[in-house]
């Protein structure tokens, strides 16, 4: 028997109803609208950025939009943007994101700053590209937030990553990629397991001590790329290899430097100035040097050069710096002489007696011939010398603040407003100078030089970037027939560090392979039994970083 058919007649009635009473959204001129929007819409092709046409108010230069375009079109949205210290990194990156935006494909992305960096991130994505990104809070909504800027710090945490690593993102933007150099770290291993489609990685210093740094970053961005570590470090660590490793990694980065983009840039105007110390620090900084032979009988000699290589760079700093060190030493009981503890408490005692510094003398000096409005900003190795300064300045009726590495974000932010708007100096050591721009200066001392030449370079790329309307001043402090004046040698007189936008730096530093500047230099300092045959290491070190830095000026010239 075949089943019986219900035909329901009230679908009909519906239908004349609707007819009749017509909703708003089938109007004609809503249809017409509809259409408009629909063919505005269609991108005919993926070549060229459509993200500019929806940005009127943005000022952005050739070169960021190539480096977009190329990011995009060849890279498949996985790409180290490594411009120059100043050149915009964060407009390319923006451009990126909203590029693929617009076009559908991201929406859920996930924006790694250092903390002093996340507030400026969101406000330029908000002002500028019109993305409703958000600053992460005490208790994120990860899920719910689509486009959310954080620390990794604070995203590392295993309340937080658990949370994160199980979000599919579509993008992640990961600023000062160099954090992430060595794979062992919680931050690398936690950005690793981030699943993401797009990513990239900003940082101004991909190579910073050795070339190894730079396969781990592209193993973050793309794994398996340069294939096992192994491999790489041996085959890639040949010289006449170079050229092909270069091809491969132009396929994955974008590096332009200042005097590619045809622009107009600021002066870098730089002067080295010579103190010397009194009789009485000159007396404390050779008795530190004596202790490198009595030292080698205490423990073994790379401990005993490295210590006394500490010292000796302290002393040059300040004598609070030189007390820290060996206070620590003391306390560890890492001395098993009797003799060898007296005299390293001798050395402490000694300290007390000292006048102030020659360097916060001369820094003085220097501020107090400017006027009150022009800000300097003055970098330290040592978290001792810092407080050490801002006392000393206090002293003669000078305000400053503070910039270190270990202040959360909201400190960084206030201390950044108030050098802005009420004080005249800054001083800032090494990890707090990392991701603070202030263009509004123009003025650096280089209070202690490190030994690493990327970080020179990134500490003048604070100032001397994107904004800046003013030549800028550096002033390097050294202190005479000390250790200080062969690093002047090496890293300044020789390669022209600081004139040079560091140019062709990173070639320089691809010379060294696998072990850094900084190793070598300390290993000469520390194992040299005289000063002979120091020097005779040093001009062989500088003849070598010299050489290859001629033949990367004679290669770009070509």
């Amino acid at each position: 028997m075949l089943p019986k058919i219900q035909i329901d007649q009230q679908w009909e009635r519906d239908f004349l109803q609707t007819l009749e009473q017509p909703l708003s959204c089938s109007t004609w001129q809503q249809y017409c609208m509809a259409v408009r929007i629909g063919r505005e819409n269609i991108i005919s092709e993926f070549q060229g950025l459509e993200s500019p046409n929806h940005l009127p108010n943005l000022t952005f230069h050739s070169y960021q939009y190539e480096t977009a375009q190329k990011a995009i079109e060849e890279m498949n949205g996985k790409a180290i943007l490594a411009d120059e210290v100043g050149l915009g990194k964060t407009i390319e990156a923006g451009l990126i994101l909203k590029e693929y935006m617009i076009r559908g494909l991201v929406q859920k992305v996930l924006i790694l700053a250092p903390a002093s960096l996340v507030t400026q991130w969101c406000m330029e994505l908000n002002e500028k590209f019109y993305i409703p990104a958000i600053e992460q809070r005490k208790n994120p909504q990860w899920e719910a937030i689509d486009v959310m800027v954080t620390s990794i710090d604070t995203a590392k945490r295993e309340n937080h990553s658990e949370v994160i690593k199980q979000i599919n993102y579509d993008m992640v933007i990961i600023d000062e990629a160099h954090r992430l150099k060595n794979k062992k770290t919680k931050n690398y291993q936690f950005v690793r397991d981030i699943k993401r489609k797009f990513c990239l990685l900003l940082t101004a210093t991909p190579v910073q001590n050795k070339l190894s740094e730079l396969f781990h970053l592209i193993s973050l961005l793309k794994p398996g790329y340069l294939g096992d570590e192994e491999t790489f470090s041996r085959y890639y660590g040949e010289v006449e290899k170079h050229e092909e490793l270069k091809e491969l990694i132009q396929k994955v980065m974008i590096r332009n430097r200042r005097h590619e983009t045809k622009m107009k840039w600021p002066k870098r105007i730089v002067e080295t100035i010579p103190v010397r110390f009194k009789e009485d620090q000159k007396k404390v900084y050779e008795n530190i040097c004596l202790l490198k032979e009595q030292l080698k009988h205490d423990s073994s000699s790379m401990q005993a050069g490295f210590l006394v290589l500490t010292l000796q760079r302290e002393m040059c700093s300040s004598r609070e710096a030189v007390f820290v060190t060996l206070k620590n030493t003391l306390e560890k009981q890492s001395i098993a002489s009797t003799d060898l503890s007296q005299e390293i408490s001798q050395i402490v005692s000694s300290l007390n007696d000292l006048s102030s510094h020659p360097k916060a003398e001369k820094v003085l000096e220097l501020i107090q011939q400017w006027k009150e409005d022009e800000k300097v900003v003055i970098f330290t190795e040592y978290r001792a010398t810092q407080l050490y300064l801002q006392w000393f300045l206090a002293q003669n009726g000078i305000r400053s603040v503070p910039f270190r590495g270990g202040f959360k974000r909201s400190k960084k932010d206030w201390m950044k407003q108030l050098f802005k708007n009420q004080v005249q100096v800054l001083i800032a050591t090494e990890a707090g100078g990392e991701g603070i721009n202030l263009q509004f200066c123009h003025r650096i001392i280089n209070y202690d030089l490190p030994w690493n030449p990327m970080r020179i370079e990134q500490r003048i790329g604070r100032i001397h970037r994107l904004g800046q309307e003013s030549d800028v001043y550096i002033y390097h402090l050294a202190v005479e027939d000390t250790i200080e004046d062969h690093i002047i040698q090496l890293l300044y007189k020789k390669i022209g560090l600081f004139e040079g936008v560091v140019g062709e730096l990173d070639q320089i530093l691809e010379k060294f392979g696998d072990r850094s500047i900084q190793e070598h230099i300390s290993s000469i300092f520390s194992q040299s039994d005289s000063k002979g045959e120091m020097k005779v290491k040093m001009d062989h070190l500088t003849s070598i970083m010299f050489d290859q830095e001629k033949d990367g000026s004679s290669h770009a010239a070509n």
